[in-house]
């Protein structure tokens, strides 16, 4: 159930994320309200995935994945350019989500 709650964690921040930028600076309403909907529901299943797991370790979890799923949106949604510095960014996160995983572990 934690790795569930933080899956929809991940989500509905990666979700929220996204309505920002279609809710074009609060011009476009649902889009705008969904945002607090998106972002009231990350943070509850955060608070209750630390109720089973460490706070290192789940907070790790859900900005590296939330920002790597964020930019491949960016990219493949919105065009945003991908450039090297870009790229070996978006790994680094990557390698340290596997990193605080594999430190993580009891």
């Amino acid at each position: 159930m934690t790795w569930i709650l933080l899956t929809g964690a991940i989500a509905f921040e990666v979700a929220g994320t996204f309505c920002m930028k279609l809710s074009d600076g609060f011009r476009n309403l649902l889009p705008s309200a969904l945002i607090f909907v998106f972002y009231a529901a990350a943070f509850g299943c955060l608070t209750l995935t630390l109720k089973r797991m460490d706070l290192s370790l789940a907070y790790a979890i859900w900005a590296g994945v939330g920002t790597a799923l964020t930019v491949t949106i960016g990219v493949l949604w919105f065009q945003e350019a991908m450039t090297v510095l870009k790229l070996a960014s978006f790994t680094l996160v990557i390698v340290g989500v596997i990193g605080m995983n594999l430190g993580g572990a009891h």
